[in-house]
């Protein structure tokens, strides 16, 4: 068995269900401690999170995983048992295979062959883990990222390894993300007889016209790098199960996927000036869970494009779509951000699984990335 489809069973067969780390963590950096990187461990509540590093100063490249995963549901509607890692038709199939143990694994390969190669590399290069990626993303990275602005640790690149490929590796890198608002919302009414509506106040009657006027609103018209922004109800809930009870509150939760054409500030704003218009009773909670970003042309953008020409013999598409990463919160800290790892055809879904020529060419393509922007004569 070769060496990626080794490290990568071997972190499958750890249940490592978001925020338990099962000890993925532990074997990664005993295995590059022994390759001569500095491990740290940063544990915040119940969450894991190591940083290793080799080399010295700038410039720093990191790379960044999660090693949790989502559950599996309900085993028996696997093909095969969720954490027991099983070859089939040229693909490895278990949770966590394509999100993220297989670039995780990766990584951890190409670390050591870089070390090995150009032991007087420039600058630093690093690796970054957590086990609350799945999760709340409270203590993760999000508090990692607070206590390198705390201490001064800079990151000048990083490269998350979450599955961006469409139909092969490689095809598709993600060079931003949109910003993520949730909103929690209540509306009171006062409940009543339904016969008696004068003597009540139908919060749903009441929301129905701003949820309306809100679903309608066009909210900007997005740029050259990301789509317009997007307002989508998530849950919404009333009533006391009686069918002749008018209720006293309706809850809502819903979310806005947003671009650098809008602020978190601009649209908390709009809406609430929409529930004010309307005349409603309310109580509205926001959750920011990231702000839009954007790694434009650079070094980093270079060195992938031209290590996925190199390995893969593809000229990829760069991407701002799909949902939120970790790397909203190392774009902060003034750092050139690209995701790119296997196909994500099947992440979360039962039967999870990564093609195995696309898992044995990834640890070649972070080596190549690494080698561009940090070996002697690098163009970083």
């Amino acid at each position: 068995m070769s060496a990626i489809r080794e490290l990568t069973s071997e972190l499958i067969r750890r249940a490592s269900v978001t925020p338990d780390d099962a000890g993925c963590q532990e074997l990664i950096g005993g295995r590059l401690a022994q390759a001569g990187f500095q491990v740290e461990n940063l544990r915040f509540g119940e969450v894991d999170n190591i940083w290793v590093t080799h080399g010295t100063g700038a410039p720093v490249l990191a790379f960044l995983g999660h090693t949790d995963v989502v559950p599996s549901g309900p085993p028996s509607q696997w093909a095969s048992e969720p954490f027991v890692p099983v070859i089939r038709d040229g693909k490895l199939y278990g949770r966590g295979a394509a999100d993220m143990k297989g670039s995780v694994a990766a990584m951890v390969l190409a670390l050591e062959q870089f070390v090995a190669a150009h032991p007087q590399h420039a600058g630093t290069i690093a690796l970054l883990l957590t086990s609350d990626e799945e999760g709340a993303a409270k203590d993760g990275i999000r508090r990692v990222a607070q206590t390198f602005r705390d201490r001064g640790q800079p990151i000048h690149w990083c490269v998350v390894g979450e599955p961006s490929s469409t139909a092969q590796l490689g095809d598709v890198i993600r060079v931003g993300r949109r910003g993520s608002l949730s909103g929690y919302l209540t509306v009171h009414g006062v409940q009543g007889h339904v016969a008696y509506p004068e003597k009540a106040d139908n919060p749903i009657h009441r929301f129905a016209p701003a949820l309306a006027q809100l679903a309608a609103t066009r909210w900007d018209s997005g740029n050259s790098e990301f789509p317009p922004t997007s307002f989508q109800v998530s849950n919404i809930g009333s009533g006391t199960g009686a069918n002749n009870v008018v209720p006293g509150s309706l809850d809502a939760v819903f979310n806005f996927r947003y671009c650098t054409e809008s602020t978190a500030e601009e649209l908390k704003a709009a809406v609430e000036s929409v529930l004010r218009g309307h005349e409603l009773r309310f109580d509205l909670r926001w959750d920011l869970s990231g702000e839009p970003f954007l790694t434009r042309e650079g070094a980093l953008r270079s060195a992938v494009t031209a290590a996925i020409a190199d390995v893969c013999g593809l000229q990829t598409n760069p991407s701002t779509g799909g949902g939120t990463s970790d790397g909203r919160f190392i774009a902060p800290l003034g750092a050139e951000v690209v995701e790119v790892g296997p196909v994500n055809a099947t992440i979360h879904k039962l039967d999870e699984h990564v093609d195995l020529a696309d898992l044995e060419r990834l640890p070649s393509l972070y080596l190549r990335i690494a080698e561009r922007l940090l070996a002697p004569g690098a163009i970083g």
